[in-house]
């Protein structure tokens, strides 16, 4: 391919709002075009990317037993309202009508629709388990689109479901594309961990999450050196505390004017921050109910939200504005306390609660705190459990220290049960002859920000460094001066004889000056550069490694054989 044909606008400089360096490099080096916040085109280059990435995913997913089908974008509103989730969803649905004022929705996943299809196709058990998936656009109304293509309202993801009349159906399609996503990452060359991870709002309680490391990422990775990795909404540490030995003293009620948060109240007050609870109200919704529920934690550790949901078995999980902390406990947030607190609003605490006397805590009065609460005595707690987030340096499960790191989510796979099939009516007759619940599990990749996360952990100062699996090209072969006709000669010789052994050769054949070509060639990434420059004449050119920016000179009649050895020696990194 000649560079004069292709459409790559490089640019010197980054937008001023570019903030990641994927962000930044993709759109100097000509990759994406942004045509409005959150929505994205992908220009040849990317696009070239992209279909290697969709390629290594069919391979796999046929490996492991898995059809491609193509659902629609377009989705009636009455499926998601079914499954409740079109009232729960939240504001990243994108909804509109049709002329005839019907509801519909731009599908941000696709649950419903595929377990549609198959309540309506297969009624035995004879043809399951099945495993079916698409690549395909999604659309979600990002509240803040950013770090370019990574979080955006339009994007291209591998959703995937299976379909099993039995437990063993379920588990052996969710081993298979575990390992069918292993081999995927395995293959594109990008660093990853596989971590414990939260549903959400997928439902189903068993999960994995596939996070590429990256300083960008939003996500945290808490793991060990021992191979313990989990999601910071999903991860656990051992319980360290000690039972406290005071005797219980009076509660009294003491004005704290001005203290707001838990540091204020422990400066007010003269106690430790961890001495004093923190109290937390939420709205609990499951269906079209809801509850009130109060979070108690020591003062320096953080409710983890998702831990909270899954103990109450509820749909969605919201912290409670000052309205509602007025309606149920008469005080605003940085008041609220257990002391008092009637039946109607349920109360947890975390385990590390349980060991403390003589508490400071908000007196649901503002400006006043309580002093010398304690359990069963003052207030009462419903339900115990680990509902705060862990810290770094705490001990893992598996006995090593945590620590922590970003990462970016680039593949989820869930097992969903029952989740959306009993809801959508989606039965078999098993081989009793018995109606059940057909059981599901769900597996996806964000294919598009794949590319994001890869740039994020490969690129250097000076542009993109593309592994070998997924790169546009695997040789940039650049003239000089095109005005030579020895070096343009070489140029196409070396072109039909790579493309004659398999390559993907990229030609920069511009009238631009050798500073400008290289610079253009280390902003694209290729991880080959084959320079054509004086010694043409000589027969010998120069090949540089992208990555390393290693540089040898060979003869004309050596390329191929040296371009085959150099790029096997990356694909053989990558895969380290």
């Amino acid at each position: 391919m000649k560079q004069s044909m292709m459409l790559i606008p490089t640019k010197k400089e980054a937008p001023s709002d570019a903030e990641a360096l994927s962000h930044k490099m993709m759109i100097r080096a000509g990759y994406i075009y942004q045509v409005s916040a959150g929505v994205w085109s992908y220009l040849p280059l990317a696009y070239r990317v992209i279909r290697k990435v969709e390629s290594i995913i069919r391979d796999e997913m046929a490996k492991a037993g898995a059809v491609e089908m193509m659902m629609p974008a377009l989705l009636p509103a009455d499926l998601w309202r079914e499954s409740g989730r079109y009232e729960t969803y939240g504001d990243n649905l994108f909804k509109l009508k049709d002329r005839r004022d019907r509801d519909f929705i731009l599908g941000p996943t696709h649950e419903e629709t595929f377990t549609s299809v198959i309540r309506d196709s297969i009624k035995s058990y004879k043809k399951l388990p099945l495993v079916v998936y698409q690549l395909q656009d999604k659309f979600r109304d990002e509240d803040r689109p950013r770090y370019g293509i990574l979080r955006g309202k339009e994007f291209e993801m591998l959703d995937g479901y299976s379909f099993s009349a039995n437990q063993a159906g379920l588990d052996k399609s969710y081993d298979l594309q575990a390992q069918a996503y292993r081999n995927i990452f395995d293959r594109i060359g990008i660093n990853y961990k596989v971590i414990l991870a939260d549903s959400g709002t997928m439902g189903g309680k068993n999960s994995q999450e596939f996070s590429a490391p990256a300083k960008i990422g939003e996500d945290i990775i808490a793991y060990t050196d021992g191979g313990y990795a989990a999601n910071i909404e999903k991860a656990t540490s051992k319980f360290t505390g000690k039972q406290q030995t005071a005797e219980p003293a009076k509660l009294q009620k003491k004005p704290t004017p001005g203290a707001h948060s838990v540091d204020e109240a422990a400066e007010s007050l003269g106690m430790d921050a961890d001495q004093i609870l923190k109290s937390m109200l939420f709205v609990a919704r499951t269906g079209e109910d809801e509850e009130p529920v109060m979070v108690l934690m020591r003062g320096n550790d953080e409710v983890n939200e998702a831990k909270v949901t899954d103990a109450l078995g509820c749909d969605d999980l919201e912290l409670a504005d000052e309205e509602v902390a007025v309606k149920y406990l008469g005080a605003h947030p940085g008041s609220l306390g257990p002391v008092g607190v009637g039946d109607n609003v349920k109360i947890l605490a975390d385990n590390y609660v349980k060991v403390l006397v003589n508490m400071a805590c908000g007196a649901n009065d503002d400006g006043h705190h309580y002093i010398n609460a304690n359990i069963d005595r003052d207030f009462r707690v419903d339900q115990f459990g680990d509902f705060r987030n862990v810290k770094e340096g705490e001990i893992a499960p598996d006995g090593h220290p945590l620590k922590f790191t970003p990462g970016i989510e680039i593949g989820h796979i869930f097992k969903l049960g029952t989740h959306y099939s009993a809801k959508l009516g989606a039965k078999v007759l098993d081989e009793n002859g018995r109606q059940v619940d057909v059981i599901m599990g769900c597996y996806g990749i964000g294919v598009t920000r794949l590319l994001s996360a890869v740039a994020e952990q490969t690129a250097d100062e000076n542009g993109l460094v593309w592994p070998d699996s997924i790169a546009p090209f695997d040789v940039h072969v650049i003239p000089v001066n095109v005005k030579k006709d020895e070096q343009v000669k070489m140029a196409n010789e070396l072109d039909e004889a790579l493309t004659d052994a398999g390559y993907e050769v990229l030609v920069d054949d511009r009238k631009e000056r050798a500073g400008v070509k290289f610079a253009d060639s280390d902003l694209i990434g290729i991880p080959i550069r084959v320079t054509v420059g004086k010694k043409a004449g000589d027969g010998i050119v120069e090949i540089k490694i992208r990555k390393t920016g290693k540089t040898i000179e060979v003869k004309q009649e050596e390329v191929v054989d040296t371009v085959k050895i150099l790029l096997k020696q990356l694909a053989d990194q990558n895969q380290n």
